[in-house]
């Protein structure tokens, strides 16, 4: 099970940070979002040690993703928000390693949180 937090409304320009906690162990964590109208497309992965990431090339600069397993959770620290940031954020997570790019991999999915930016 995967719980995520921390969206909002900010302005453009601003910094979140989303969290997303699992209930247990997993492999690789990830987040996608989703914008009203599109479909669901990749944001970020950490594989399980924290030392392999990937990110979208839309967000490569002002996205960083983290992992801190003793606590099961995954963090988006978003700076530099543009509106074409806002989307439904969910976060996933795998059973294995790796840099997973597709939602394929994924075998759990939370909630989703929505993030606002305003121009």
């Amino acid at each position: 099970q995967l719980q995520a937090s921390g969206g909002g409304l900010v302005q453009a320009g601003g910094s979140l940070r989303l969290s997303c906690a699992a209930s247990g162990r997993t492999g690789s964590m990830g987040w996608f979002r989703q914008a009203p109208g599109k479909e669901r497309e990749f944001v970020a992965t950490v594989s399980r040690s924290g030392g392999s990431t990937l990110y979208a090339d839309s967000v490569k600069g002002r996205f960083t993703i983290s992992r801190d397993n003793a606590k099961n959770t995954v963090y988006l620290q978003m700076n530099s928000l543009k509106p074409e940031d806002t989307a439904v954020y969910y976060c996933a997570a795998a059973t294995y390693s790796g840099t997973f790019y597709y939602s394929v991999n994924y075998d759990y999915w939370g909630q989703g949180t929505l993030v606002t930016v305003s121009s």
